[in-house]
């Protein structure tokens, strides 16, 4: 069965499944964009490592990159720890240091081996806030200097979406196209969980045809690919939790596709 949704599927939100719906959506842009591109351009899948502890996330492998922690001052004559004796252990948990790899697009100029553009496919540790959001933003503030084009895909409703000027209207999603020739304006796709999601143009060089990206009908693909049809849990808690009035209209499309039993 096809994606049930018009657009967005926020299921593939959850954090069991975007690391990999990542992963694959990335993989589904540079399989649609080399035919589009050769010989002029290449296109090469990057990426970045994360280590990830507990809830802080930090890039690493980067040079002139500081990991700094602040200790907690100690006060010997107080303490807010209670003292007992106990004959059976506490089961807690531990800050397990997770690797964590996060692909993105690059458009390389065949000519003079120059990047052209970048295209994000945002991840949670580019919007939550913390170490992991700041050095992205940095990334981010690095290419709005220069003269590469910026392509920033947001498909998660959760944490703060990326910092712009000039909107003041609240979307589920967006897509951000940034051509270096026309800063700091740049064309911003917003759309809602029960839109399409928008087609948009692939900047490049001055002059040249720019492919236009069809990243419903990819995910869609990645959607059948992956057999998540067969693999995602409809009747499960979604993470993050749509409002009140989404959900209601999510539950209505799902009975009404029997990927729900119908009310009686």
């Amino acid at each position: 069965m096809p994606n049930p949704f018009p657009g967005m599927n926020p299921y593939l939100e959850s954090p069991d499944f975007w690391p990999e719906v990542h992963n694959r959506l990335i993989v589904a842009i540079a399989d649609a964009l080399v035919p589009q591109l050769v010989p002029r351009y290449r296109v090469a899948i990057e990426k970045r490592i994360y280590e990830i502890k507990g809830e802080q996330s930090l890039l690493v492998g980067i040079p002139d990159v500081s990991i700094q922690h602040n200790p907690i001052p100690r006060n010997s004559s107080t303490s807010n720890v209670a003292v007992a004796t106990r004959t059976e252990p506490l089961k807690v948990r531990l800050a397990m240091s997770e690797e964590v790899k996060e692909g993105y697009l690059e458009v390389i100029d065949m000519g003079n081996k120059e990047v052209v553009t970048v295209i994000e496919v945002l991840s949670p540790a580019n919007k939550r806030p913390g170490k992991g959001r700041e050095m992205y933003e940095e990334k981010r503030d690095k290419i709005f200097g220069s003269r590469t084009n910026f392509v920033e895909i947001d498909l998660l409703r959760s944490y703060e979406p990326l910092p712009v000027l000039d909107n003041d209207i609240a979307a589920h999603y967006r897509i951000l196209v940034s051509r270096s020739n026309q800063r700091p304006g740049a064309d911003l796709y917003l759309f809602n969980l029960p839109d399409a999601i928008p087609c948009f143009p692939l900047p490049l060089r001055a002059g040249d045809v720019e492919p236009m990206v069809d990243l419903q009908a990819l995910l869609n693909i990645v959607y059948d690919r992956a057999a998540y049809d067969i693999t995602l849990d409809y009747t499960a808690q979604l993470v993050p939790a749509l409002s009140e009035s989404d959900a209601v209209w999510a539950d209505s499309l799902l009975r009404e596709t029997s990927l729900l039993p119908s009310e009686s």
